[in-house]
């Protein structure tokens, strides 16, 4: 993800196995994180986070 910031503004969301994208949350990447901390194993993997210019997904953010 390029360089952002805690309050950053961010769209969570779950992309699942049928390529629907369901949004968990907009919010500050902060508590975007914590939220997707608590989801669990199976749905982690399937979460991103989208700034105004960029995707990530939530594992490859974490493991940075």
């Amino acid at each position: 993800m390029r360089s952002t910031y805690d309050n950053a503004t961010v769209r969570l969301y779950h992309l699942g196995d049928d390529g629907a994208a369901r949004t968990i949350m907009y919010g500050p990447l902060s508590q975007a994180l914590h939220v997707a901390e608590q989801q669990s194993v199976e749905v982690q993997d399937g979460l991103f986070l989208a700034t105004d210019n960029d995707v990530v997904a939530y594992l490859d953010l974490i493991e940075n």
